[in-house]
C-alpha cells in the first residue's frame, strides 16, 4: 500500500498534486493528521485540494492540541496529570520534551494505517507493508528519519526527483496561477520565526486572540512549578513581543529538530 502523509503545507500539498497530474506513482490514499489547531486557511486549502485529487483523503485525529496543551486533567488509565507535549520554552532555561509530532501525528496515522492494512491493535503487521510517502524537499534532506514502525517505509519522492521548496513554489505556480501555498504549522507552534508570528498577528483576528489566550493560560502549566513556559523564546507574552526583526531565522530553524520529519509540510 502506497500512503502519502498530507499536512496540507508546501511540499505534501505538491506532492498529491503531481501525483494527480501523473508525475508522480498514484497512491492508494492520504492522510491528513490533523491537530486541531491549524489555521483556518490549511482547512480552507485542504478542502481544495480534496477536489483536485483522484485518490481519497481521510482526515484523522488524535484530539485538540490546542485543548490538551492548556488541560490540568487526569490522563484516563494513569494516575498522572495531562501535560503539554509541546516543547514550551521556560525561564529555567531550554525548552520542554517535545512529543506533538508523534503523539498529535504519528499516533492517529499509524492508527489509520493499521486499520486501512486490515490489522487490529497489536496484531502483527508483516515488514514494509506500507511505503509512506513524506514531503520533505532537498533543503531540508536533514530532517528524513526512518519509521518507528518496522511495517511502514518512509520514502521521499521529492528528495528523489531533486525538488527543494523553491521548486515545489514554481512547480504549483505553473499549474495553479493565482492560488496561494501557505505553511502547515499549528498556531502557537514555539518553532515559528518572526516572519510567521507577525503573519500571525497581522492576520485573523480570532486567531491570534485565541494563540495569546493560550500562551497566557500556558504560564503556570509545567510540571516544574518554579518556572514559566512561553510560546516564544524571548520569554515575554506572546502580545507584548516585538516581531519586526525579520531577520530571526527561526526558533530552533522551525522544524529543523523535529524528531519525526512531519510537520510544516
Amino acid at each position: 500500500m502506497i500512503v502519502l502523509s498530507l499536512g496540507a503545507g508546501v511540499q505534501s500539498s505538491v506532492m498529491a498534486l503531481m501525483a494527480a497530474k501523473g508525475e508522480l506513482p498514484m497512491p492508494d490514499c492520504a492522510i491528513f493528521s490533523d491537530t486541531q489547531w491549524e489555521p483556518k486557511t490549511v482547512y480552507e486549502h485542504l478542502n481544495w485540494l480534496e477536489e483536485q485529487l483522484p485518490f481519497p483523503v481521510y482526515r484523522v485525529t488524535n484530539g485538540s492540541l490546542r485543548n490538551d496543551a492548556i488541560a490540568n486533567e487526569p490522563v484516563r488509565g494513569r494516575g498522572t496529570k495531562k501535560f503539554s507535549s509541546i516543547p514550551w520554552f521556560t525561564d529555567a532555561g531550554g525548552m520542554g520534551r517535545r512529543q506533538c509530532t508523534f503523539d498529535y501525528k504519528i499516533v492517529p496515522l499509524n492508527k489509520k494505517l493499521r486499520s486501512l492494512c486490515g490489522y487490529r491493535p497489536r496484531q502483527r503487521i508483516p515488514v514494509g507493508s506500507v511505503e509512506l510517502w513524506i514531503g520533505i524537499s532537498t533543503d531540508e534532506a536533514t530532517r528524513m528519519k526512518p519509521s518507528r514502525e518496522r511495517w511502514i517505509d518512509n520514502t521521499w519522492p521529492l528528495i528523489d526527483k531533486n525538488m527543494s521548496r523553491q521548486h515545489c513554489l514554481r512547480w504549483f505556480e505553473a499549474h495553479y496561477p493565482g492560488r496561494k501555498l501557505g505553511k502547515s504549522s499549528c498556531l502557537g507552534c514555539p518553532f515559528h520565526n518572526n516572519a510567521a508570528w507577525r503573519e500571525l498577528k497581522m492576520g485573523d483576528s480570532e486567531e491570534w486572540a485565541d494563540t495569546m489566550l493560550v500562551d497566557s493560560l500556558i504560564r503556570d502549566g509545567g510540571k516544574n512549578k518554579d518556572s514559566k513556559q512561553y510560546m516564544h523564546r524571548s520569554l515575554k507574552p506572546i502580545d507584548e513581543v516585538d516581531f519586526r526583526n525579520l531577520e530571526d531565522k527561526g526558533q530552533l530553524n522551525m522544524f529543523e529538530n523535529d524528531c519525526e520529519g512531519m510537520c510544516g509540510v
